[in-house]
């Protein structure tokens, strides 16, 4: 605050302290994020990018970023549990147009169709969903190669039967050309609870020391305030 011939406020102060205040919340809420989503099948790990500038772009100057390293493997022994080994993702149908996915965990409904959990349409590699002509009989009878070729043997005939080549495709939609699919496991998330707890500590002894300083440079103005007000 200036005193010349009037009152002027200085915000640098106080706006800076309450602006790094909410920038730190911000982070903390994509960790928080990372936490809630360690048990989500699928999930990767969100990281906080901060701008270089800061300081004059405030709050704003947090945006995320995903982290493609591939999460904790688990077998399930469920024939349409599919896992991607490398990165990239599934395609799907929604009504929001098409969707990535990590999440692997398929179903047939009656006409055929591969669906995820949500009841969106899995994607081929020519970009049409993914369905059994002939439905089989039991989902064991179903494989998908390493490749990415779905196939199920039909008992009765004593034939296989090449449905398609499921869509892999990395975050900008390239098609994934060493593609490497596992069959009967999920992928838990790529989340690392202790680094998430290491990355939180410094951010709250942070937010700690600005909140004191708010209260100090609040209580400094609070105090000029009171006294310009008795002349």
């Amino acid at each position: 605050m200036r005193l010349n011939g009037g009152i002027h406020l200085d915000g640098d102060g106080i706006c800076s302290t309450v602006s790094s205040m909410i920038l730190i919340q911000n982070v903390t809420s994509i960790i928080n994020d990372n936490v809630a989503g360690y048990n989500k099948v699928g999930y990767q790990r969100k990281v906080p990018v901060i701008s270089s500038f800061a300081e004059f772009i405030g709050p704003h100057a947090v945006s995320e970023n995903k982290d493609e390293e591939i999460g904790r493997i688990k077998i399930t022994k469920n024939p349409l549990d599919f896992v991607l080994a490398c990165k990239g993702y599934f395609q799907t149908q929604t009504p929001n147009g098409i969707k990535l996915t990590r999440d692997g965990r398929f179903k047939l409904d009656k006409d055929g169709n591969l669906l995820t959990l949500e009841n969106h349409k899995v994607l081929s590699r020519d970009g049409a969903p993914i369905k059994f002509e002939k439905i089989p009989r039991s989902v064991d009878d179903i494989r998908i190669t390493k490749d990415g070729l779905i196939q199920f043997k039909d008992a009765e005939k004593l034939k296989i039967h090449n449905i398609g080549f499921i869509s892999a495709v990395s975050a900008d939609g390239e098609r994934i050309k060493n593609v490497s699919v596992k069959q009967g496991y999920i992928e838990e998330s790529n989340v690392s609870l202790p680094e998430e707890v290491f990355n939180v500590l410094p951010l709250r002894r942070s937010f700690t020391v600005n909140r004191e300083l708010f209260k100090i440079q609040n209580e400094a103005l609070t105090k000029l305030l009171q006294e310009l007000g008795k002349v």
